[in-house]
């Protein structure tokens, strides 16, 4: 269900942009480090959308990864203590068998 919400919401953003960027086609001056144009005020809004999606992916990849990355190391964690664990508990065991087998030949 979040999900759905999450394109839902995604879609109206984007909708709301696009009728923003249509009514705006007007050009304007936009001045580079190198130079000036002029371009489509659409151009620049739609450019600008672009980048900062291209940002926030960036971000989120970067952010997955190093995420996924730590589940990893924990997982590995976790087994190793329950690894440990495991050997405890065998350990329990022979030492209650030895205990019982010394009671039963001391009878």
């Amino acid at each position: 269900m979040k999900g759905q919400w999450t394109l839902i919401i995604s879609l109206a953003l984007a909708l709301i942009v696009a009728i923003f960027a249509v009514v705006n086609v007007d050009a304007v001056s936009v001045n580079y480090l190198f130079g000036e144009a002029e371009i489509p005020l659409i151009l620049v809004i739609l450019g600008s959308v672009l980048v900062g999606g291209v940002i926030v992916a960036g971000v989120s990849v970067f952010r997955f990864f190093s995420l996924n990355r730590q589940v990893k190391l924990l997982n590995n964690e976790l087994q190793a203590v329950r690894k440990e664990k495991e050997g405890k508990k065998e350990e329990q065991k022979k030492q209650v068998t030895a205990s019982t087998v010394g009671q039963d030949a001391g009878e």
